[in-house]
């Protein structure tokens, strides 16, 4: 893992085509702004992870209730595990 420190309005690039922009420090976290081609998808981790998931239940075809779409998955997670977690 490579770490990097930024200030405010710093940025660094990515394989040329994709920046990362520091845009708000802040008591609760960091605000990044992201530029990148539209064929390049970014998202947040959990929504990742929820989009895979739900990938996953369709491919397999189980038994379970199939989510439609991710931020359904997410939601569902979400009430279940409570705000906050990982």
């Amino acid at each position: 893992m490579l770490v990097i420190s930024r200030k405010l309005e710093q940025s660094i690039i990515i394989n040329g085509n994709i920046e990362i922009v520091v845009t708000g420090l802040g008591k609760d976290g960091v605000r990044l702004g992201i530029i990148a081609p539209r064929e390049v998808e970014v998202h947040r981790r959990e929504v990742f992870e929820a989009i895979v998931e739900a990938n996953r239940a369709a491919a397999a075809r189980t038994a379970t209730p199939v989510f439609l779409d991710a931020a359904a998955l997410l939601r569902a997670r979400v009430a279940k595990e409570g705000p906050g977690k990982p």
